[in-house]
């Protein structure tokens, strides 16, 4: 039986914040992991693979599991195919 226990996202951001060098790492690097979690809820709570993502969006499974992880940058253009895939809008916004 599997006793572990589930970390909300936030949370385990806001803990790990407080290390001065994940902090610098984070504000270089945050927006991208900030995506890739929403792009590996979306596709979680659309009940699809990483697979199926992948061939709906024209690329291998192994570069969807890159995207969800922020190890692959990514453009506008696989952004708006991922979210017509999950049937979504891409909104962009600076604030």
């Amino acid at each position: 039986m599997n006793n572990k226990k589930t970390i909300l996202f936030e949370d385990y951001l806001n803990k790990q914040l407080k290390n001065t060098t994940f902090r610098k790492h984070y504000s270089e690097f945050g927006k991208q992991l900030e995506i890739a979690y929403q792009v590996l809820q979306l596709r979680k709570k659309a009940g699809m693979s990483q697979l199926e993502l992948a061939k709906k969006i024209g690329t291998t499974q192994s570069n969807v599991a890159r995207i969800e992880t922020g190890k692959q940058n990514f453009s506008t253009e696989i952004l708006v195919k991922i979210a017509k895939a999950l049937n979504k809008d891409l909104k962009v916004e600076f604030v």
